[in-house]
């Protein structure tokens, strides 16, 4: 579809105001264009190849480089993994030792207490048992036998 411009464009006189002039064939506005901008454009077309090779060699440098990242992570990975069961194996007894020496603390602590209730109980004793011979001595001279006699 014609644009407002091209349809207007028909309208225009096909020669230059002035003095009449011989007859001829009508100026080729594009292809002088085309004659003027054919070698500047020639110029950008070896600008464009040489871009593309550029391009190119960028497009291999930046695969090259991925591939050699990609072949280091996988060194890195197989070194990890490698590694791996020994740093389990360290974590493990890590935790173990943490374990016993957390476990002896424990034993140690529980005698300690042990040792001081045996030791009230050795400081208590003589009372209680002095409490138990008075209730047993309470309660044989408050027998029946003896309420009888009475």
């Amino acid at each position: 579809m014609l644009n407002a411009r091209e349809i207007l464009r028909r309208f225009r006189p096909a020669g230059t105001p002035g003095a009449a002039a011989p007859a001829g064939v009508p100026a080729d506005r594009q292809a002088e264009r085309e004659r003027e901008l054919l070698p500047v454009l020639a110029l950008l077309d070896e600008a464009e190849q040489e871009a593309e090779r550029i391009r190119g060699k960028g497009r291999v440098a930046a695969a090259a480089r991925h591939r050699a990242g990609q072949d280091r992570a996988d060194v890195v990975v197989a070194n990890a993994r490698a590694r791996a069961g020994t740093v389990r194996a360290a974590a493990a007894a890590a935790a173990r030792a943490d374990v016993v020496a957390e476990l002896d603390h424990a034993v140690a602590a529980s005698r300690e207490a042990a040792e001081r209730a045996k030791e009230r109980a050795r400081a208590r004793m003589p009372r209680f048992v002095d409490q138990a011979v008075a209730l047993a001595l309470a309660a044989l001279n408050d027998s029946p036998d003896q309420r009888a006699g009475r």
